[in-house]
């Protein structure tokens, strides 16, 4: 398995992104890293974690796509940069994945008009995977598409139903629609137009639509994949996370407000540990564009060494369920 990843996309790179990827490669010997930037840059900081190692190696990009470039035009500006190199060399079948910590908006144009959709889909969507108090909840579009038809509702139920099956391996997992209430009859005329849709396609045995689904409820474990347009989606993920960080600060306030305090946090250091690693981007380490012919990962801007080991295996694992050809097999029915 061999995954391509940018190396000079992100608040830390090339150090960051170099080392969590050769982590990677330390960790699982079945993997291969193509580290794609610029070659010095990138060799001296390999240099720095024990070098590339036999399963490592170097593309030269000479450019990078900055937060400051426009994300529709600059992998076509900028051609010798990481993401374009990187993504035609996914395209030309020299890696089985793809993962960058760069601009997100150029990396699905890029992923979107470089590597392609399949065949019948007619937007990729992110998807990123969110802690609940079940196994995790594919929230599916989180940012990629703001404005959405019925058709592209039902195709990211699809999307994120094949994910979560084939990559997280969830049996049967559950399909919510994200909306103000539970009821067929809520919420704005896309989610009136798109319900009965999907409750078609769960009678159908295609999906497990379970109906309806206010966010507080997913958050709860209501579903195993949310379903919405990528400007509720964004919504919904940006207050998770800040709520996260919220709870994270004034947890730690209250325990080291006394004495009597101190004493209980150490008594449960190892649980709120556990909570605090759950809430944490790192672990799940990036965000995968549902719908392309080949897997692409966004991991976060700010990602450090351990967000980018977690998206390497992130991307093997979505390269070896072969989401593509469960897309292509079933696109008849998500039309």
């Amino acid at each position: 398995m061999k995954i391509i990843v940018d190396a000079m996309g992100g608040d830390h790179a090339p150090q960051e992104i170099v080392k969590g990827a050769l982590n990677a490669a330390k960790a699982r010997p079945d993997l291969e890293i193509v580290l794609v930037g610029r070659e010095e840059a990138v060799r001296a900081a390999a240099e720095q974690w024990g070098g590339l190692g036999e399963r490592s190696g170097v593309v030269n990009a000479r450019e990078v796509i900055d937060m400051h470039d426009d994300p529709a035009t600059a992998f076509k500006v900028k051609k010798d940069s990481s993401i374009t190199v990187g993504l035609n060399l996914l395209k030309a079948g020299e890696g089985d994945a793809f993962v960058s910590a760069g601009s997100t908006g150029a990396l699905l144009s890029a992923g979107t008009l470089l590597v392609k959709r399949v065949r019948g889909i007619r937007r990729a969507a992110m998807a990123p995977v969110l802690p609940t108090a079940g196994k995790g909840l594919v929230l599916v579009d989180c940012g990629a598409n703001a404005s959405c038809t019925v058709e592209y509702l039902v195709q990211f139920a699809y999307l994120g139903s094949f994910y979560a099956e084939k990559v997280l391996g969830i049996e049967r997992p559950r399909i919510g629609l994200l909306n103000i209430g539970s009821e067929d009859s809520k919420g704005d005329q896309l989610r009136l137009d798109t319900y009965p849709v999907l409750k078609e396609a769960g009678e159908r045995g295609e999906l497990n639509f379970v109906g309806n689904m206010e966010a507080k409820e997913a958050i709860k474990g209501g579903c195993d994949v949310l379903v919405t347009d990528g400007f509720s989606g964004n919504v919904m993920l940006k207050t998770v996370e800040g709520v996260g960080s919220f709870m994270g600060k004034e947890l730690k306030g209250m325990f080291l407000r006394s004495l009597k305090s101190k004493v209980a946090a150490l008594l449960v250091k190892d649980g709120l540990a556990a909570f605090k690693d759950r809430l944490n981007p790192d672990t799940i380490g990036g965000t995968p564009f549902l719908g392309l012919q080949k897997p692409v990962i966004k991991a976060h801007g700010g990602s450090g060494a351990r967000a980018i080991e977690n998206a390497v295996y992130q991307a093997a694992a979505a390269a070896e369920a072969d989401l593509a050809s469960e897309i292509q097999a079933h696109i008849q029915h998500m039309r």
